[in-house]
């Protein structure tokens, strides 16, 4: 199942905070004794902003901005990226609210956004004349905050008054604040939570639901709280109701009201590790939570005409149905009946080896008759709607995508059977297209082209992996391409916590990539969640070498059919993609030229030390046991540099205000780098998060940046002096919504 962030990748909210940070500082007090600076020198980075820490910074930075400023290529591609990124013409997203369509959008003049409104018949019009609600650059100016819209969750049904999550900088922290959308303002004296890592929903207009740091000994050791309190309007939140509780070795405990046009389901959940979960039912009749009899490794999406809509992670037997239900499949029930003692579970969707369920949708607002569903059938979205009748029976039919592209819901509109959703695929820009009652599917606006695809084909592969498995790659090339291995390649992957890599179109890459001649490369490797929940597991813990065998297989793939050579071979990586290509770089050397590694993780004898790592211990093991010995301590990219090596003149980029992934993961590889002799770039944005720049021209600059470096590197027209890539190498072998799912991804 892919996890869509408020942004894609999205999701709830991650460490930081003002509250937070103190309990962090001390966390990592604690975590400093455990290991000495005689075992590992570059300790003292991990102090984030300390005067030390931040000159080297420095220093690094304006290394690699001299270097790169002054490349040919740079300039221009700045220029693309911002014009791209402010486009007047990029489709406005939107939420449906009692007909009107909500948009968040910036642009040059808004370069912090604007949340904003119109009619459906001005949305449809080439003139939209739009209201703006709230001007985020005009409350930074009033208020002297740098303040950046994280999320927005409104009350149902009538959607009037809403909480909206501010971040300082784009950090993961937030500040929770309560909003009229009628007199379009902040509620004087109403609900206000302080900067922490937050989840804050409505129960009904006078009571939240709220996950937070509620003080001393109320968050987990992965930093997130162990709490789901009741807030109530005109109370302190020191008073508010305690309602669910974790334990402090838990990751995460969250919950609320889930809201549909039948009734209410207050549902939460205590995550023992990422995957595993308890899920709990408060009964609205006498306030007792009941536990939910399902796998823990199941996820309860929907709740649907009282059908609990449930995904498998694992295969179940149901106990005395003699009935087993695959991992992967969608199942139904009544739930009243499910809390009567009823298994009768239906399967709504029956996986197949390489057929996954990717997205289940609900409607927002308004009367839902049906669910539409995303499949990827071999890494092509396919949907579907499905309803069930008065007699418990289900039926779906499947709705005609335009291409072998990629495909979601957008929003429902409220008061009949008619949907948005939104197509593209590599070369496609993102249209979309309003499907009727009756199936049938109408393009209603498209993105503008936002870079020449023309002369350029999409084709599939597939690599033999290590152990014989074969894996699917997406391969961007110009159509005249010449197989003489002398084509600027550039392999994107990411490979972890089942997130599946689909075709979309990316502005960035196709202005300053594809456009250009590069050759791009998406490889769909084990770990995510292409082919279900098996393909994730393949490659977690004891399993994860996998994951670097997978890409090293494509990279390998790649040179054999001659499309590239390690001399123009380039691979990029962010966060779990980060590590990823970290330890592909460090265990084969030999078969890349560059290595854009962003906000990573890197040092794993150290992760579940530093600000979330404790909650991803399920995706990787812990070092704190004999899984250090037994396998991560065999490919932790940190502990495995050498000396002696030739490594590629490696990138590494990352976020002083990163709350989610500790910068330090970046400074200290590229630092112990930097002390054997290798040659390479660091660069650290001051402002941004681990989603990256907060505003639009902070991502463009450091997209021009990797951008510039991959040319710079694989088309070995400049290459730097002393960088270990001189060395010949031998040929081988809408407006954001805050949600709430589980805890946030590296």
């Amino acid at each position: 199942m892919k996890i869509i962030s408020a942004s894609a990748i999205g999701l709830f909210q991650l460490v930081a905070g003002a509250n937070l940070r103190a309990s962090f500082l001390r966390n990592k007090q604690r975590s400093l004794q455990e290991i000495s600076a005689a075992e590992d020198p570059f300790l003292w980075l991990e102090d984030t902003r300390s005067q030390e820490s931040l000159e080297w910074v420095e220093t690094q930075n304006n290394a690699t901005v001299s270097a790169l400023e002054a490349h040919p290529y740079f300039d221009d591609i700045l220029q693309q990226l911002e014009q791209n990124g402010n486009s007047p013409d990029r489709i406005p997203y939107f939420n449906i609210r009692h007909g009107l369509f909500y948009n968040f959008w910036r642009d040059e003049a808004h370069v912090r956004g604007i949340w904003r409104r119109t009619t459906m018949d001005s949305y449809f019009n080439d003139t939209t004349q739009w209201e703006t609600i709230l001007d985020f650059d005009k409350l930074s100016s009033d208020e002297n905050e740098n303040w950046v819209l994280s999320g927005i969750t409104c009350l149902p049904p009538e959607e009037v008054r809403c909480m909206i999550s501010l971040s300082r900088g784009g950090g993961d922290a937030t500040v929770e604040r309560e909003f009229d959308l009628e007199d379009m303002a902040f509620v004087e004296d109403g609900f206000l939570l302080p900067e922490a890592i937050t989840f804050a929903s409505w129960k009904d207009a006078d009571t939240l639901w709220v996950s937070t740091d509620f003080g001393n000994g109320s968050l987990t050791t992965s930093g997130y709280s162990r709490f789901v309190k009741q807030w109530k309007r005109g109370t302190l939140l020191e008073n508010a109701t305690s309602v669910i509780e974790g334990s402090v070795d838990d990751v995460f405990v969250f919950g609320g009201t889930e809201y549909s046009p039948e009734r209410t389901y207050e549902v939460f959940s205590v995550y023992e590790t990422f995957f595993l979960a308890n899920h709990y039912h408060l009964r609205a009749e006498d306030g007792e939570i009941i536990q939910l009899d399902v796998p823990k490794d199941a996820s309860i999406l929907r709740f649907f005409k009282n059908q609990m809509l449930l995904q498998l992670r694992s295969a179940w037997e149901v106990a005395g149905d003699n009935e087993t239900f695959a991992s992967g499949a969608l199942l139904a029930i009544d739930f009243d009946d499910f809390l009567s003692g009823s298994r009768a579970f239906t399967v709504v969707f029956q996986p197949s080896e390489r057929v996954a369920l990717d997205i289940v949708s609900s409607p927002d607002d308004g009367i839902e008759n049906f669910i539409v569903y995303t499949t990827l059938d071999n890494v092509i979205s396919r949907m579907y709607r499905a309803t069930i009748d008065e007699a418990g029976v289900w039926t779906e039919e499947e709705i005609q995508l335009p291409s072998l592209g990629s495909a979601g819901v957008l929003s429902r509109s409220g008061f009949n059977d008619t949907f948005y959703i939104y197509y593209s695929d590599f070369l496609t820009p993102t249209t979309l297209y309003r499907v009727h009652s009756d199936g049938h599917i109408e393009s209603v606006k498209a993105s503008p082209t936002l870079f020449d695809g023309s002369g350029v084909t999409v084709e599939q592969y597939h690599a033999t992996s290590k152990d014989g498995t074969q894996i699917p790659y997406f391969i961007i090339k110009p159509s005249d391409l010449v197989l003489d291995g002398s084509n600027p390649t550039l392999l994107y992957g990411y490979g972890g916590f089942e997130v599946s890599l689909v075709p979309q179109y990316d502005s960035e890459v196709g202005a300053a990539w594809i456009e250009r001649g590069g050759v791009y490369v998406v490889a769909n490797i084990r770990g995510g969640g292409e082919f279900g929940p098996e393909w994730h597991q393949a490659a977690v813990r004891e399993n994860h070498q996998t994951n670097f065998d997978d890409f090293i297989a494509v990279a390998e793939n790649l040179i054999d059919r001659k499309i590239t050579s390690p001399a123009h071979l380039g691979i990029r990586g962010g966060s779990q993609g980060g590590l990823l290509v970290g330890g592909s770089f460090v265990q084969r050397p030999d078969l890349f030229s560059a290595v854009a590694c962003h906000v990573p993780l890197l040092d794993m004898r150290r992760f579940s030390k530093l600000l979330a790592g404790a909650s991803w211990i399920d995706e990787y093991g812990d070092p704190d046991t004999d899984d250090w010995e037994d396998f991560i301590s065999s490919w932790s990219p940190y502990h495995n540099l050498k000396a002696e090596e030739q490594y590629p003149h490696v990138f590494f980029q990352t976020y002083t205000s990163d709350d989610r992934v500790h910068p330090a993961h970046a400074r200290k590889m590229a630092a112990k780098m930097l002390d054997m002799g290798h040659s390479l770039y660091f660069y650290e944005a001051t402002e941004g998060g681990h989603g990256g720049g907060a505003l639009t021209n902070q991502r463009a600059y450091t997209d021009a940046l990797t951008y510039t470096y991959l040319w710079k590197m694989l088309a070995n027209s400049d290459q730097p002096e002393g960088s270990d890539a001189d060395s010949e190498v031998d040929l081988p072998g809408a407006e954001v919504s805050k949600q709430l799912e589980q805890p946030d991804l590296p």
